[in-house]
């Protein structure tokens, strides 16, 4: 006897197993101590590098003599780094913790675009949309209509729709253990300025993260070729209801020249965002010369909602012009460091305090790799019956 079951089951047993080993991984470590240093007493001593500055307040940047001088903008925070070595050109208040609004989608895509591969379709529930904060950007995600999880995605990117980000997380064990998952990464990449309590960065208590912390975040998603994809789309066509498609823009004016800002060029990407409390955000990348250019600008004080991009615009000229000619202030690879004791130890990055309750850590980021490697295999050989099943049809 042969049992034959229809490629949608399968496809959606395998997403929906994929969703629960993630879900569970927070829960799978809890109460576990920190992981040791890994560093082997008698190894290789590493050559310290230049103590970082950017835990000083005020902007910080060593110049070399005749080298250009930092751009005075007003932003409260911002970054300029190396995205190829890590090394922080300038900052100011770089760990100053501030409420990122939607830049934040960027550690929501670092976290769960490496188990959700783009041609999954899934139909949306009422449930799925609850949640949407009042007045959040969307994409126009409906209730039964059935979408790829590419389109989801265009969605977040382009339009920074929170509506695509709820049934994201649906899929990947919903939103409290997607928000989880998201801070295990944070602390996995050495961001331990950042809280998630909200992953579509809609203002929520205790929410924040930091220029800094943003840089190491859009660092780390041009890495990822998918991430670097969506992030330098302008357009994309999204679909409605009857099966009709509408056109959707990114709203990164740097990228697209809305509004009267002209485009930068050479521009990659990557995340701008709003909200009344967090003001505007940008995470922006450069390429010039083989070079690029990571830059962080966290809420203007002056000049209006494309001050962000004009200021974001005035540090990237910069740094292209300083390259070369300045002495780090810092790395973006800082806070992966982990100091031994003893000769040789390396420096340490201060850690500050956590807002109350508990917040995932180190030990949660093998478990959720590899719940996510299980997830994403699962989802490979449902996508392998599934094309098939086609062959065969």
């Amino acid at each position: 006897m042969t049992n034959r079951f229809s490629s949608r089951t399968v496809l959606s047993t395998c997403v929906f197993c994929a969703a629960g080993l993630l879900a569970l991984a927070p829960a799978a470590t809890a109460g576990r101590t920190e992981r040791p240093d890994p560093g082997t007493p008698g190894g290789p001593r590493a050559m310290a590098p230049p103590p970082s500055l950017l835990y000083r307040s005020g902007t910080q940047v060593r110049l070399h003599p005749g080298s250009p001088e930092v751009p005075d903008v007003s932003a409260l925070s911002w970054v300029v780094a190396d995205a190829g070595t890590g090394e922080v050109l300038a900052g100011h208040d770089a760990h100053r913790r501030l409420p990122p609004a939607s830049t934040l989608k960027t550690l929501f895509a670092l976290t769960v675009l490496p188990v959700l591969p783009g041609g999954i379709p899934h139909e949306v529930s009422a449930e799925e949309l609850s949640g949407v904060g009042p007045g959040s950007s969307l994409v126009g995600v409906v209730e039964g209509h059935t979408y790829r999880v590419s389109d989801l995605w265009n969605g977040v990117f382009l339009n920074s729709g929170n509506d695509a980000v709820h049934v994201l997380a649906s899929l990947t064990g919903g939103w409290e253990a997607t928000a989880a998952r998201m801070q295990a990464e944070a602390r996995a990449l050495g961001a331990r300025d950042t809280f998630v309590r909200s992953p579509d960065g809609y203002d929520a208590p205790d929410q924040v993260s930091s220029a800094f912390d943003l840089a190491v975040f859009g660092r780390a998603g041009l890495r990822n070729p998918d991430f670097a994809r969506y992030c330098a789309k302008v357009d994309a066509l999204f679909p409605g209801s009857d099966g009709e498609v509408y056109g959707i823009r990114n709203t990164n004016r740097l990228l697209t020249g809305a509004d009267g800002v002209e485009p930068y060029p050479g521009l990659i990407g990557i995340k701008n965002g709003y909200t009344s409390n967090a003001g505007h955000t940008l995470v922006a990348a450069a390429r010039r010369d083989g070079r690029t250019l990571v830059v962080t600008v966290m809420n203007p004080q002056s000049g209006g909602r494309t001050a962000v991009y004009e200021e974001a615009r005035a540090l990237l000229d910069w740094g292209f012009e300083a390259a070369g000619r300045v002495d780090p202030v810092g790395s973006l690879d800082a806070g992966r460091t982990r100091a031994r004791s003893g000769p040789g130890a390396l420096p340490t990055t201060p850690r500050a305090a956590e807002p109350s309750g508990d917040t995932p850590g180190w030990p949660e980021t093998g478990a959720i790799a590899g719940a996510a490697g299980l997830g994403a295999g699962a989802m490979a050989l449902a996508l392998r019956l599934v094309a098939g099943r086609a062959e065969r049809d």
